[in-house]
């Protein structure tokens, strides 16, 4: 056996420094005094006060009269008239597929038909609101409502 050889029994152990010498006395790592210094030290969450600061809004404001259902789109006679053809039928997918109303999201608006215009063409109505002159002026034009 060599002197290079020998190796000790337990490992050497460190002097535990405490104050400004070593590496965690005094404040620990803590900064000085204050809150954050204290032990058991909580922090008031930061969204909590940004969510205190904002208005509280009540009701609808402006629009509380304004209901939240979506209005049907209106279609004349006329609109019928110059867009479809002697027995077409007519409903909000044949509209919107003519261009007449509009497809939102993906889904067609309801539709509700008016009376105004004159219609001269026979055609089949069908999931559409109608008005108590429009009905009467499409079975009279000779169609029908579904």
């Amino acid at each position: 056996m060599q002197i290079n050889n020998l190796q000790r029994k337990t490992k050497n152990k460190r002097s535990i420094q405490v104050g400004r010498g070593g590496t965690r006395g005094k404040t620990s790592g803590r900064g000085t005094k204050g809150q954050l210094a204290r032990s058991g030290r909580k922090l008031r969450p930061e969204l909590r006060d940004i969510i205190k600061k904002l208005p509280k809004l009540r009701g609808r404001g402006k629009n509380s009269n304004l209901s939240i259902q979506e209005k049907p789109a209106i279609i004349n006679l006329a609109h019928i008239e110059t867009h479809f053809s002697n027995g077409d039928k007519v409903s909000p997918s044949t509209l919107a597929a003519k261009g007449v109303i509009r497809v939102y999201k993906g889904k067609t608006q309801s539709v509700k038909i008016l009376g105004t215009g004159e219609l001269t063409k026979k055609v089949i109505v069908s999931n559409c609101a109608l008005s108590e002159s429009a009905q009467s002026a499409i079975e009279k034009a000779g169609g029908s409502v579904k």
